[in-house]
């Protein structure tokens, strides 16, 4: 069993017998015909990863929409938008559509329009070409600022990432550790990992560095009460005996705005499993 299916396994497993309840309090989401979604949950929740050592958070438990989750990941800091049409028209992306803020085709001041919005992903870049050794290579997605400016929308749920780079041998090794305020577990965990992991293998080539550690740390890991029945039928899945991983393929150091999601290859990956249906609460 790889790292990624013991993760998912063991964390799933844990949200069912020791996770605690929000059914009796006022809860946000809510589910399309309006029923709140209430949510099973755990906190303060990390799992790490070794890239160089092919140690990739991909489970193999549920079929993965890969060009979806990289897509996105270019949307939003790539093109830098909020724009629902080029996810749409773009990259295939059609989950955002019901997190639209009123008629306006958007998002919101959110995602790809915050990395826009201070230049965030220009900033990471500059900082790691001239000080990469410095202690601030942040990316903040959660920005009080847009929640004054723009109100309405949905805020980030993985809101931010913090950048190392290690000297091995005179090989640079780029890590990052992403930090979420809330996870779906069963409904996008993998995908989001995937797509960070994707965001980090572009940066890497960018410089030529190769990949170091990924991590990442969940304050509430969850997954809602319509979704009981799904989760036991993950555990119920047996992995895949093969470790898949993501592989880009273009030359080092192309520019991380030249990188395309045709670009990338998802190698031995191998589910034998069908896709379950979810009722998100939005």
């Amino acid at each position: 069993m790889n790292k990624a299916d013991k993760y998912f396994l063991d964390n799933l497993r844990k949200i069912k017998e020791e996770g605690c309840t929000d059914l009796s309090g006022n809860v946000r989401p809510r589910y399309k015909d309006g029923t709140p979604a209430h949510t099973k949950y755990i906190t303060f929740v990390t799992e790490e990863y070794d890239l160089s050592k092919n140690e990739f958070p991909i489970s193999t438990l549920r079929p993965l929409a890969v060009k979806s989750a990289i897509g996105e990941m270019l949307a939003f800091y790539q093109d830098q938008t909020n724009d629902l049409s080029i996810m749409q028209d773009k990259y295939k992306l059609h989950w955002w559509k019901d997190w639209e803020v009123g008629n306006t085709n958007t998002i919101g001041l959110r995602y790809g329009a915050t990395v826009k919005r201070y230049d965030l992903l220009n900033n990471l870049l500059d900082t790691l070409n001239n000080d990469m050794f410095s202690r601030r290579k942040v990316i903040s997605l959660w920005q009080e600022q847009d929640f004054i400016d723009e109100p309405e929308g949905l805020k980030p749920c993985f809101y931010m990432t913090n950048w190392e780079v290690r000297v091995i041998n005179d090989e640079v090794y780029l890590d990052l550790h992403l930090t979420s305020r809330s996870s779906d577990y069963g409904v996008a965990s993998v995908i989001n990992r995937t797509q960070y992991v994707a965001l980090q293998m572009m940066v890497a080539n960018h410089f030529g560095f190769k990949l170091g550690k990924f991590s990442v740390f969940t304050s509430n890991l969850h997954y809602y009460d319509r979704h009981t029945q799904q989760v036991d039928e993950l555990l119920s899945r047996t992995p895949s005996d093969k470790q898949p991983y993501l592989k880009l393929n273009v030359p080092v150091k192309t520019n991380f705005y030249d990188v395309k999601v045709s670009d990338f290859e998802l190698v031995d990956f191998e589910c034998k499993y069908p896709q379950l249906q979810f009722d998100l609460g939005i």
